[in-house]
């Protein structure tokens, strides 16, 4: 029997226009949560399964609404005004959003990480609204189109399938062309302004000229359009100068200067220095100067002049290669760093750059791809690219440091820099199994007054002793600095401690080891320690 028909004055493609533009809608706000959360919080798997997990179940609660709600009204005229109020929300939800991540920021900085936290669901409730509105859209659009039951299968599956459509052109659109091109902000207006001009041209074609009541909207993006060319998206911490900032398809990138005139790399959540430059000082006692000593764990008399190639995987902004340059010269040096944009940053910012660096060929690739990509040898490779909660997993695996060794010298040295607390080594652990299925030997170094430790693989056997010869027998006219380094580094060393998870292609726990270790610190009292 056919089911009871209602009035409608919605065309069928205005109704497909409808529901794909509300895909559109909801996954591209789904992608730029996760770029403003990742400018405070990070882009780890636990970051994302938040975003995802709670975008699905406001969306279930819409679909929920939206068919009962459509039940009781089939009026076009209602999705129309739903889906007005949908553009406000997706509007002002980054404006709202601010205040509560500079609380967030704050936190951060202070390792308070129950407000940290509080912050961070605080701002994706905030996406209740009008992603729970986005989802009454499609059981909406069924129960208008659907006057008799023989083509019920065929309208919900079109509609599904428009929508799904529109959720993919979403997905890419903002990932790969609105943040990059417009950033966080300015996508969340333009994708608000695309489902505002449909819904207010619908809401047109059933009501009349009563729709142009809702031009309140179109006023108000266009004052927060105005509000967003005002300032930068995280202002800079007190005493240090913002000197650029961008958002790549992978970052949020910040270049900040102190006083002294010394320049500083960001991500993201802003809690590291990934780079540091200074007009005449090229050493800063920070873990990248550690990747010095990686050579001198070899067989004495191993001499500065034997080094005569690195890699560097995670170059960042280029500390690692500018130091290797003050104490070797201009070697062969190739630098692997996924994020292009960084590399643009770091040619104007941090002199990266062919007249500063003319030995330096870099590779705006994925480290594992590039490494698969090049054929000669290197006395020295530097792994700088593990930033926790965000581990590259695909870096962290035996089959991973099986290709890297194939690129290693007679004498080679593989280096990483691996993070750590003061009471939780688990993860210098696991790194230390995994390459000890590589290598015959690997050292462990704590670098001072930091969370960081360096692991060091040789291709021969190697032992300590060989590092404290090769300082006894460094030339009279060595660098002071590679001098004090190497010192340091002896002075620094750590037992490694058996037991580790072993790293593999198919099983790499990185990301639930790593999550585990912070979840521990924030509520350890080494937390409470560092605090007062």
């Amino acid at each position: 029997m056919a089911a009871r028909s209602h009035p409608t004055t919605i065309s069928s493609p205005l109704l497909l226009a409808v529901v794909f533009v509300s895909g559109m809608t909801t996954l591209g706000v789904e992608i730029s949560a996760s770029r403003l959360l990742g400018s405070f919080f990070g882009s780890s798997n636990i970051v994302w399964a938040n975003i995802i997990g709670l975008m699905l179940f406001y969306l279930t609660l819409g679909y929920y609404i939206g068919g009962r709600w459509a039940d009781r009204s089939p009026d076009p005229g209602l999705l129309f005004r739903l889906l007005l109020i949908a553009a406000g929300l997706c509007a002002f939800l980054p404006f709202l959003a601010h205040p509560v991540l500079q609380v967030a920021a704050s936190a951060l900085s202070e390792i308070n990480g129950a407000l940290a936290l509080g912050s961070f669901f605080t701002v994706l409730l905030l996406f209740a609204v009008p992603i729970t509105l986005l989802g009454c859209v499609s059981p909406f659009a069924i129960r208008l189109a659907i006057n008799e039951l023989e083509h019920a299968g065929k309208i919900s599956g079109s509609i599904y399938a428009v929508g799904t459509l529109g959720s993919l052109l979403g997905t890419f659109a903002s990932a790969l062309v609105l943040i990059p091109t417009f950033g966080t902000l300015q996508s969340f207006l333009i994708l608000a302004a695309a489902l505002y001009l449909l819904a207010l041209y619908g809401l047109w074609r059933a009501v009349g000229n009563k729709a142009f009541r809702w031009l309140w909207v179109a006023l108000l993006i266009a004052i927060l359009t105005l509000m967003r060319l005002r300032g930068p998206l995280r202002p800079a911490p007190e005493g240090f100068l913002l000197l650029d900032e961008t958002e790549s398809a992978y970052n949020y990138v910040q270049v900040l200067a102190d006083r002294a005139g010394t320049r500083y790399l960001h991500l993201n959540e802003g809690q590291g220095v990934h780079s540091i430059w200074h007009p005449t000082e090229r050493f800063f006692d920070g873990s990248w100067d550690f990747f010095l000593a990686a050579p001198y764990f070899n067989a004495p008399p191993f001499a500065p002049e034997q080094v005569k190639s690195l890699l560097i995987i995670g170059l960042a902004a280029g500390t690692i290669a500018r130091q290797h340059q003050a104490i070797y010269g201009d070697i062969p040096m190739t630098g692997i760093e996924l994020d292009g944009e960084i590399l643009a940053l770091a040619a104007s910012h941090f002199e990266l750059n062919e007249a500063a660096m003319p030995s330096l060929v870099t590779i705006p690739q994925d480290g594992r791809f590039a490494l698969r990509q090049l054929n000669q040898q290197f006395d020295a490779i530097a792994i700088d690219a593990y930033r926790p909660p965000y581990i590259p997993w695909h870096l962290t695996t035996v089959e991973f440091f099986k290709e890297a060794r194939s690129l290693l010298s007679n004498e080679g040295v593989l280096a990483i820099n691996v993070g750590r607390t003061s009471s939780d080594r688990r993860l210098v652990d696991a790194l230390a199994a995994t390459l000890q299925q590589v290598f015959p030997s690997v050292h462990a170094v704590d670098v001072p007054n930091s969370f960081n430790s360096l692991l060091y693989a040789s291709i021969k056997p190697t032992s300590p002793s060989n590092l404290q010869a090769n300082l006894r027998d460094l030339p009279a006219d060595a660098s002071p600095h590679l001098r004090r380094i190497l010192e340091l580094t002896v002075r620094s060393a750590s037992p490694l401690r058996d037991g580790g998870i072993v790293f593999t292609d198919d099983l790499a726990p990185v990301e639930a080891l790593v999550d585990s270790i912070l979840l521990r610190f924030l509520f350890s009292q080494e937390l409470e320690t560092l605090r007062h």
